[in-house]
């Protein structure tokens, strides 16, 4: 058998990595201190502090460095920073070739430079594709053999579907050279036997642990190679989430195609780094290819009844027509998303869940939920959760004139997840509706930083959108959510004002809530979520009405109304 893993599991959002290329490439611009030299407990301290400073890991239980380690290891074996090799003979031709270990390799720039989602899986899809495991037989690409088993699977079953299980029990542990038609026919034996045995959990065990002594490893790491792989496999914008597995993404069964029959195998070490740091070669880089995946991608907007009309647009160059497929793949994603959104209504039960997650706080902690389904938030994502479990909230009220895409400012990938926080100036999520628009600020700060965090920005935000709405009758709400409130950010958004240019003052209606208020606000309307928009704007003018209160009282006061405010929509 053979084993592979994509990355470090460490770091187990592949996601985030860009944010810490990053924060090498500003210590390239401004001080310098270990950009190019990030090896020696010294140096990984001085990386590691970096990280933490500008918001991109948490340093608790961290006494070791362990997470700047895990940060290069990651960067480096998928090629975004120049790795060390061992080999003393290939780093010297290595460095003369290609570039200074621990410094940003071209494929890192272009991860740092595009901005948008499809752009991001770009570029781990030329990283991934470009990344080869090593075997007796010689080199194989783990991506390439991956796709090519969930087609076989396709044509087999039916369905590209594999689940995390098979991955980790028979897909991981597999190459090119064994055979995709043999690797799919396995998957297909297994389901059948493990579909005739009575006890399914004693034979998911048994089977397990016979592969894990086979390939010398505890089954535990199987399953830490499992969770790895399955998400830099995502993060390729080529397959997407299906239940705890992987099916591929129906709008790109050409592109992967092309992938799977396009290849350059490396035959040495030094191919294979120099593969890897450049980015693969894509279909999609040969003119040809490439509008023939343009053109699948405009008819499958028109068979969902967007017609994408080309005429007009330049398709000269392969970066013309990547413009243009990039467009048509965000069409393609805003119908999946306006589907997404309709079905926000029926998920109030996972939303008041992880709702009670981030409440709890407590690391690893997952719920369950009436119908089997764990849900759980994954360590250090904590923020972008928040974001995204009220942005959904939200869209089960289902109520908004803007599309869900205009109300978030974080981004999302195929399955919907968040790939991080909202940017910096501007607020979280807005949310707009025929007569009121909402300003959202979350925040898992507490204690006196909370206000100096959250008090000048939110306020700011809320000016802004209060200045654009002041002659369309619509009332600009803004609502800060917190764990729990400082009586110092009550303070401040109980005066709730903001100068403009010219000293013009504008007065803000801004009501801080505890997240626990807010859940039984949600949970109380559990049945019928629509319920909540029109109970939800009184309290926000009742709390403001109460504003001549000291921020102590006022701080009760506003969870006093929102516990009323949800005994009101219980007894409905």
């Amino acid at each position: 058998m053979t084993r592979w893993k994509i990355g470090d599991t460490g770091v187990r959002n592949p996601m985030r990595l860009r944010d810490g290329l990053i924060v090498l490439a500003n210590d390239l611009t401004h001080k310098g201190e270990f950009y190019g030299n990030l090896h020696g407990p010294e140096q990984n301290a001085i990386f590691r502090n970096a990280l933490a400073e500008q918001g991109v890991v948490s340093l608790v239980g961290d006494k070791t460095n362990s997470v700047a380690r895990k940060w290069i290891n990651s960067l480096s074996s998928l090629g975004f920073i120049y790795p060390h090799s061992r080999n003393e003979k290939v780093m010297e031709v290595y460095q003369k070739e290609l570039g200074k270990p621990d410094t940003i390799t071209e494929n890192g720039w272009r991860l740092i430079k595009t901005e948008s989602v499809a752009g991001w899986q770009e570029c781990f899809l030329r990283s991934l594709a470009a990344f080869y495991e090593p075997t007796e037989q010689g080199y194989f690409s783990p991506l390439r053999h991956t796709l090519a088993v969930m087609l076989e699977l396709k044509k087999l079953t039916g369905s590209s579907a594999i689940s995390g299980f098979e991955m980790e029990v028979i897909v991981q542990l597999s190459s090119s050279f064994d055979g995709s038609d043999v690797v799919a026919k396995e998957v297909v034996d297994f389901r059948e036997q493990r579909n005739a045995a009575e006890r399914k959990k004693v034979f998911d065990r048994d089977f397990k642990g016979k592969v894990a002594s086979t390939v010398g490893l505890k089954p535990k790491s199987l399953y830490d190679y499992r969770d790895m792989n399955l998400r830099h496999l995502k993060a390729t914008g080529l397959v997407q989430s299906k239940g705890r597995g992987i099916a591929l993404v129906p709008s790109k069964y050409v592109l992967i195609e092309k992938i799977i029959h396009e290849e350059s195998v490396p035959q040495n070490e030094i191919e294979c780094l120099r593969q890897l740091c450049d980015g693969a070669i894509l279909p999609t880089d040969h003119k040809q290819e490439a509008l023939s995946v343009l053109q699948d991608l405009a008819e499958q907007l028109e068979k969902r009844g967007c017609p994408y009309d080309l005429k007009g647009r330049p398709l000269e160059t392969p970066q013309d027509i990547e413009v243009a497929r990039h467009d048509l793949e965000d069409s393609l994603f805003h119908l999946d998303e306006l589907e997404y959104a309709k079905q926000q209504a029926s998920m109030s039960e996972e939303i008041s869940a992880f709702l009670q997650l981030l409440i709890e706080s407590k690391k690893k902690a997952s719920k369950t939920l009436s119908n089997g389904k764990k849900v759980r938030i994954p360590d250090g994502e904590a923020p972008a959760y928040f974001e995204w479990i009220i942005w959904r909230a939200f869209l089960a009220i289902d109520s908004l004139t803007i599309d869900p895409w205009d109300a978030r400012r974080f981004k999302i990938d195929r399955d919907f997840l968040p790939v991080g926080t909202a940017p910096g100036n501007g607020p979280d999520i807005v949310f707009e509706f025929e007569d009121m628009v909402l300003v959202v600020e979350v925040t898992l700060t507490s204690s006196s930083r909370q206000e100096a965090a959250e008090g000048e920005p939110v306020r700011r935000h809320v000016a802004k959108y209060a200045e654009d709405n002041a002659n369309n009758g619509k009332k600009v709400f803004g609502l800060f959510l917190a764990i729990n409130v400082d009586t110092n950010t009550a303070n401040s958004f109980r005066l709730g004002e903001w100068y403009m240019k010219g000293d013009r003052r504008i007065a803000l209606n801004i009501v801080p809530m505890s997240l626990l208020d807010f859940k039984a606000i949600w949970d109380a309307s559990l049945d019928d979520v629509s319920k909540v928009l029109p109970k939800l704007k009184y309290l926000m003018m009742e709390c403001r009405s109460h504003i001549n209160e000291h921020a102590p009282e006022w701080k009760k006061k506003v969870s006093e109304l929102a516990q009323q405010t949800a005994a009101s929509l219980k007894s409905q």
